[in-house]
């Protein structure tokens, strides 16, 4: 069987090496970490994602380290409640109707624990890709210090700044957003705070927007910060900001806090010669509805089931298809959530609002709105 390299062992690289090494292929991994990320900004598992894990294995125990997540709501900064979504009305569609909310950090070990009970698979930690090299039947990545490992393909799955990207001449085209987010996991319980919490909650405001997240160790209160304002200001009022959500008479138990920019961008092409581009190195958006590491994960199998087909026309297909649902799909749906959270006309807020308190009241509604926020619809025909 082919020898398959994966460039980047976060969810998307383990899990594409995982699922070319249960269909027989050796498969080398390389990481241009000392371990594996710690770090977690992804955290939100959708149907499908659960069923493709589920199908290599790994769902499971997923789930036992995750907490179900059966509806997701739409506030309002001052009114509250708009609208809950109950994933239930997916029972027809797929065997997971809800979401799990768990970090990716948590995903990775059990990838890389399943992974190694392949033979002819390995991860090698710090082997940072620097250069590509593709001939006509095989690949061969380039470490920055020199040493060189060949493969008849090369998945590149190491992120937004990727260099198996920039190796094989592939452009990042889209924008960056004006806001950088900033995102504070809190030892609090926002439950005893605000009524009708899910464990995901989109916070409209036309001043300040936010999110609401459960995940098993902490919530996590995501809010957008002007892009011209030093890191430091911005972290010493994070606590007043906090306050604006709820404020319990003290300082918020801040665990830790984080702020990035946040870009919309798709490359090119996801397939140069014999190499592969998948996940935040093929295409970034915005965390609203938790669509990008669920996407890279859809690339990962896609192109795990093409490779294994042996057809390079499948290949090509799979590659093209992975980027028309980046394009017409998640791109779409993530900014279009960023635009509604952050509406400032009253009237185009109202009407927004009101929609949703009328797909929430409606089964038939809901199941044609979830279809599509689930990532159901952007892989595979529904019935209506």
């Amino acid at each position: 069987m082919n020898r398959i390299l994966v460039a980047g062992a976060g969810p998307v690289g383990l899990t594409a090496a995982l699922a070319l090494a249960r269909r027989g292929h050796r498969v080398t991994v390389l990481e241009a970490g000392d371990g594996l990320a710690a770090e977690s900004r992804a955290s939100t598992f959708h149907p499908p994602t659960l069923e493709m894990l589920d199908d290599l294995g790994v769902g499971a125990e997923l789930q036992e380290r995750g907490l179900i997540s059966p509806a997701f709501a739409y506030r309002d900064r001052r009114a509250g409640l708009v609208a809950m979504l109950d994933l239930a009305v997916l029972a027809g569609d797929t065997r997971y109707p809800y979401r799990v909310q768990c970090e990716q950090s948590k995903l990775t070990p059990i990838l890389l624990d399943h992974l190694m009970r392949h033979d002819g698979c390995e991860v090698r930690f710090s082997w940072p890709v620097a250069d590509v090299i593709s001939d006509l039947d095989k690949t061969t990545a380039v470490c920055a210090d020199g040493r060189r490992e060949s493969g008849d393909w090369l998945i590149g799955a190491d992120g937004a700044h990727s260099a198996v990207r920039r190796a094989a001449g592939v452009t990042f085209d889209g924008i960056t957003y004006p806001e950088r987010f900033l995102v504070a996991s809190v030892d609090e319980e926002l439950t005893g705070w605000l009524d009708d919490l899910a464990a995901v909650n989109y916070v409209f405001d036309p001043v300040e927007w936010c999110v609401l997240l459960r995940t098993p160790d902490h919530w996590r209160v995501l809010l957008p910060t002007p892009s011209d304002t030093p890191d430091a200001d911005e972290y010493a009022r994070l606590d007043a900001r906090l306050r604006g959500v709820h404020d319990p008479g003290r300082p918020w138990r801040i665990a830790h806090a984080s702020m990035y920019r946040v870009h919309q961008r798709v490359a090119t092409s996801f397939r140069t010669g014999r190499v592969l581009l998948a996940g935040d190195a093929a295409h970034v958006n915005n965390p609203l509805g938790g669509l990008g590491m669920n996407s890279g994960i859809h690339d990962a199998v896609a192109y795990a089931a093409a490779l294994d087909s042996g057809d390079d026309a499948a290949v090509w297909t799979a590659a093209a298809d992975r980027r028309r649902i980046a394009l017409e799909y998640v791109q779409s749906v993530s900014h279009q959530n960023y635009e509604r959270l952050r509406a400032t006309d009253p009237d185009a807020r109202e009407a927004h609002l009101n929609s949703l308190r009328a797909i929430a009241a409606d089964p038939a509604k809901a199941r044609a709105s979830l279809l599509r926020s689930s990532m159901i619809a952007s892989l595979r025909p529904v019935p209506a």
